[in-house]
């Protein structure tokens, strides 16, 4: 399985599941044979009269090196903008990758850019 993105508003957070090779029972209904799926990492905001405010990304470091930070951001971002919503990122995660996926800064209100170096 691809890695997904999901959004768990009861968390206040979206959260990417992947694949891992443990034998152990997943979190998310695994057979405990081989690879299973697990939540590999998030990033927590809070939402707001049209506005979702990114707080905290974090990756498991288990699943460091294989793309998830980027693939989390895009998809939160994705989500946002399908839903029509102004985005505030204090996380520096996410803040830094706008910063370098510049057809996303739209998504960030122009008079609040400059806060964010964007």
């Amino acid at each position: 399985m691809d890695p997904q993105v999901i959004d768990r508003p009861e968390k206040s957070r979206y959260e990417i599941l992947a694949e891992t090779d443990t034998g152990a029972e997943s979190d998310t209904g695994g057979s405990g044979d081989g690879d299973r799926t697990e939540t590999a990492g998030f990033a927590e905001y809070h939402l707001s009269e049209g506005e979702i405010a990114f707080i905290h990304t974090e990756i498991d470091p288990r699943f460091g090196g294989r793309g998830l930070g980027g693939l989390l951001a895009r998809g939160a971002l994705d989500d946002a903008r399908a839903r029509g919503l102004r985005v505030l990122p204090y996380c520096p995660f996410i803040r830094g990758w706008i910063g370098k996926h510049p057809e996303y800064a739209d998504l960030v209100p122009e008079a609040r850019r400059a806060r964010f170096g964007l």
